[in-house]
């Protein structure tokens, strides 16, 4: 698969699949249009960072979730990929193939995006990651036992729990879904299969059962009900609980309605949001300059802790009471050349924990004039974090 290389393709395409394979990314003209606006009234804002938190930010407002859902699951689409391309192989046995997987884990956004939170420091692709991942072992797992049982396996293995939701989620009302989970209980208690049965391949209960099923029933419900009837609701129940646990993935550009012309995408808001962009723009880039700023602090300072006590006592008469090699090392008795070897390692050592930190956190590609920045900023930090109190 192909990376997107702009804001523009992140926020506005959609993985393709030609079979089983990534075929291209196609473009939501709408996002498009929507992301191309949003850039032309910020056109320094290129970071990926600041516009999964400026939708994101969207999202949690009302009259907008919609465009901004759309923006942030086409932003997901690499993470969806790469997790469902994993995930599937590692159910080297399963029926369901890397296309399968992408649409049970793109199902999931919305529980992704109420679940995320950036002030803890994750990034949205990384817990997204995550939600697939569970979600396609979750389904998986969940839909082979569907697919591999009788109606009358699965009605005896399903928890009253899932029963109650599958029943919910079929829109029935109270009353039948009280009555639904009565005669599933009854079943449940007067249909117990031998121990050589298959508990996924049961068959269905014969006369004899059904008679006390129904007997079981009527005592303990003013709604006389026979078989026949029980024997209906019980298939009803194993449909709606097959539908629950194996439910068909929308898209998250369908028609509406009866219209085949009109689609979900059709009814996005007005794209041209410049007043909230730049009540944003500010405080986004302050937001994140702090929290890198603290998570900077937080880390190196840390990282100092774990130097040898010897290494933090020459950066503290270093940095803090500003004395030279020579003079650190007559105070300390050792050579002026283990001093600036020491001094050389802990800077070192430290430069190591910031980039793999820049690495991890902002995945930034680390190279030779990004180390020669970062080893000015850090220097630059030692002077300012020795000089506020005596360490």
């Amino acid at each position: 698969m192909q990376p997107r290389q702009n804001i523009i393709e992140i926020f506005s395409t959609f993985v393709q699949f030609d079979g089983d394979r990534f075929s291209h990314w196609a473009i939501e003209s709408r996002l498009h249009r929507s992301i191309k606006s949003c850039l032309s009234h910020t056109p320094k804002e290129t970071s990926e960072i600041f516009w999964v938190l400026y939708w994101y930010k969207f999202w949690q407002v009302s009259e907008t979730k919609l465009l901004a859902k759309q923006h942030l699951a086409a932003y997901l689409q690499e993470p969806c990929y790469w997790t469902s391309q994993k995930t599937a192989t590692s159910f080297v046995s399963t029926q369901y193939k890397l296309s399968d997987c992408f649409q049970i884990a793109i199902a999931q956004v919305d529980r992704v995006l109420k679940g995320f939170n950036p002030e803890q420091g994750n990034t949205l692709k990384n817990y997204a990651g995550i939600i697939f991942g569970s979600a396609i072992r979750e389904t998986l797992r969940q839909r082979r036992e569907v697919d591999i049982c009788t109606d009358w396996g699965l009605l005896r293995k399903i928890s009253q729990k899932r029963l109650q939701e599958s029943l919910q989620n079929a829109g029935l009302s109270s009353d039948t879904i009280v009555n639904y989970v009565l005669a599933w209980n009854c079943f449940k208690t007067l249909y117990v299969p031998t121990k050589a049965s298959n508990s996924r391949q049961l068959s269905r209960p014969d006369h004899e059962t059904w008679e006390a099923i129904a007997q079981a029933y009527n005592s303990q419900s003013p709604q006389q009900v026979n078989p026949q009837t029980l024997e209906k609701w019980l298939l009803s129940i194993a449909k709606a609980a097959r539908k629950y646990l194996y439910p068909t993935p929308n898209s998250l550009n369908v028609s509406k309605g009866g219209d085949d012309s009109w689609e979900l995408l059709d009814n996005l808001p007005g794209t041209e949001q410049q007043s909230l962009i730049h009540q944003l723009v500010t405080q986004e880039e302050e937001q994140t300059r702090n929290s890198q700023k603290a998570d900077i602090n937080k880390l190196l300072v840390e990282a100092i802790a774990q130097l040898e006590l010897q290494v933090q006592q020459i950066l503290q008469l270093y940095y803090a009471q500003q004395l030279n090699q020579d003079t650190i090392a007559k105070q300390l008795d050792m050579k002026q050349y283990t001093v600036s070897r020491r001094l050389t390692k802990a800077r070192e050592t430290l430069l190591r924990s910031l980039a793999n930190w820049s690495q991890d956190t902002l995945h930034i590609a680390v190279t030779s004039d990004l180390l020669t920045s970062m080893s000015n900023v850090m220097e630059e930090w030692l002077h300012n974090y020795y000089s506020v109190s005596p360490h």
